[in-house]
């Protein structure tokens, strides 16, 4: 009776043991879980918080440019731009975003003038691509290489839209870009920031997300616009800064951001702001522009004192890359 008892007593410690080493495994492999469950979350929401979209944005149709370039053939001097965001997106460094082009399409004649803007159908059918595109990879940042000056149009009214009244455009250009389809120009790069900022084609404007409100619009090497742009810039507030303003230092765009109580930035810096006597790398070539060092230092100071969720590099027109390709086109041998 008594190894009964003491056989009795030691199951049911057993018991008790197993259950406990039972209890602590249980336990161990729940923090595990939820340890490896918040580990998996943070990273990802780390990788949402750093990932950068960069755009392949080749679009030339908003352009009409060829009559500034007479040493060029009409056709290629148009598409242009196409062939730029190209050689921009194999100069640009490498990295480890992931990279998109959006569609473009190469027909010539599709350019037809509808409700006062140049080869319209075609653009709005492309901007709906690339907004197609911006949503599937749902970015918080962009990276843009055009392409004409419209390409900022659907990243920066995205990104306004995703951080509603926290965004302000500094428009890195030697021209405001704010005409509107009734202008006598009606070419949709002129209209670049307008449509930015909710103005312009209905249809067009309909189909963005979102828009920044002038007072968040900053034209910064601006040197190359009529009387006409002069009076809208007054009448719709936008500061704008000249070449010499900004030559020395940034302090001028520093205060003026300082002021918009925005904490992210967008940047489009279209290459016709850059002095030509220094590099002639757009269309434009009005001289006393900005140097290529005092751009750099610009973007620079604005990505220390804020949140840079958008860069685009527009309207790179590569005179010398057209010629050459257009030699080795007449040259024997190289198209067998």
């Amino acid at each position: 009776m008594q190894d009964c008892s003491l056989l009795s007593t030691f199951v049911s410690k057993d018991n008790t043991m197993r259950k406990f080493l039972l209890s602590v495994v249980l336990f161990i492999g729940a923090v595990s879980v939820y340890a490896h469950g918040k580990a998996f979350t943070n990273n990802q929401n780390m990788e949402n918080k750093t990932s950068t979209l960069r755009l392949i944005y080749p679009q030339w149709q908003g352009g009409i440019v060829d009559h500034w370039m007479p040493d060029i053939p009409a056709d290629d001097a148009s598409r242009g731009y196409y062939l730029g965001a190209q050689l921009l997106n194999f100069l640009a460094p490498e990295s480890s975003q992931k990279t998109v082009e959006v569609p473009v399409s190469l027909d010539i004649n599709d350019r037809k003038t509808e409700k006062g803007v140049s080869a319209r159908n075609v653009i709005l059918k492309q901007t709906k691509a690339a907004l197609e595109i911006i949503r599937e990879n749902a970015p918080e940042k962009i990276v843009t290489l055009g392409g004409e000056c419209s390409v900022s149009v659907v990243p920066f009214t995205y990104l306004a839209a995703k951080y509603p009244d926290d965004v302000a455009i500094v428009w890195i250009d030697a021209h405001p870009d704010i005409n509107l389809p009734y202008d006598d120009y009606k070419g949709y790069h002129a209209m670049a920031l307008t449509a930015c900022l909710g103005m312009g084609d209905e249809e067009i404007i309909g189909t963005l997300p979102g828009k920044v409100n002038a007072s968040k619009a900053l034209l910064v090497g601006l040197r190359s616009w009529d009387n006409d742009m002069q009076e809208r810039q007054k009448e719709l507030g936008i500061k704008g800064l000249s070449p010499k303003e900004v030559a020395d230092n940034s302090s001028a765009i520093m205060e003026w951001l300082k002021g918009t109580g925005a904490s992210k930035v967008v940047i489009h810096f279209d290459l016709d702001v850059l002095d030509p006597a220094e590099i002639i790398a757009g269309v434009g070539v009005d001289p006393d522009g900005m140097k290529m060092d005092e751009v750099i230092r610009v973007i620079n100071d604005i990505a220390a004192g804020y949140d840079l969720i958008s860069l685009t590099i527009a309207e790179p027109m590569p005179r010398i890359a057209i010629k050459l390709r257009n030699m080795l086109n007449r040259l024997p041998l190289l198209k067998e």
